[in-house]
């Protein structure tokens, strides 16, 4: 398994870029609840130890995910949210959905970025320079800590809606496709 590096972050710091963010989503093969982004801006030169404990969010287990999150939360990491809700997926499909995610989650950040390393899409309304990175949240740290940062807000939203819609199930799967 390979490891997320600090590689495309820091060509673009030697292009002068000094706020790089990462983008990543979570939900698109879910059947229930929102689709969720976040941006993350991690700091320049950031040497954390706990870094060594971040990957794809979907090669940790969900209490190593919580477990980073915190760490990063701890650390006073910026980071954006946004969240597209099931109808809005519904009337313009899972792509324009998670664009508008992502673009709300920039918007949400507390710095603008200067730019945009982005999981496998690109972000044509979103006026900043951009990448967009195929696997790129088992490659960029940044996009690697978006795909936790997303993960783990949405699996907490879910737990919440299963209070609302109780006999679902959602806190359990989190609204994606099981056997049951």
């Amino acid at each position: 398994m390979k490891l997320p590096t600090f590689d495309q972050e820091h060509a673009l710091q030697a292009w002068g870029y000094r706020l790089v963010a990462g983008v990543d989503e979570v939900g698109r093969g879910a059947l229930a609840g929102p689709v969720m982004a976040a941006a993350v801006i991690l700091p320049l030169g950031a040497d954390f130890p706990w870094l060594k404990l971040v990957r794809d969010s979907k090669q940790l287990s969900p209490r190593q995910r919580e477990r980073v999150f915190d760490l990063l939360q701890d650390a006073g990491i910026s980071f954006g949210l946004g969240s597209v809700p099931h109808a809005t997926i519904d009337e313009v499909g899972i792509v324009k959905a998670t664009r508008m995610a992502m673009a709300e989650a920039v918007q949400a950040l507390p710095s603008r970025p200067d730019f945009l390393l982005i999981d496998a899409l690109s972000l044509p309304e979103v006026e900043l320079p951009q990448k967009g990175i195929v696997r790129g949240d088992q490659l960029s740290f940044s996009i690697a800590c978006a795909s936790i940062v997303a993960k783990v807000s949405r699996d907490r939203q879910m737990t919440e809606l299963d209070g609302v819609y109780p006999g679902y199930g959602l806190a359990r799967h989190k609204g994606y496709g099981t056997r049951q």
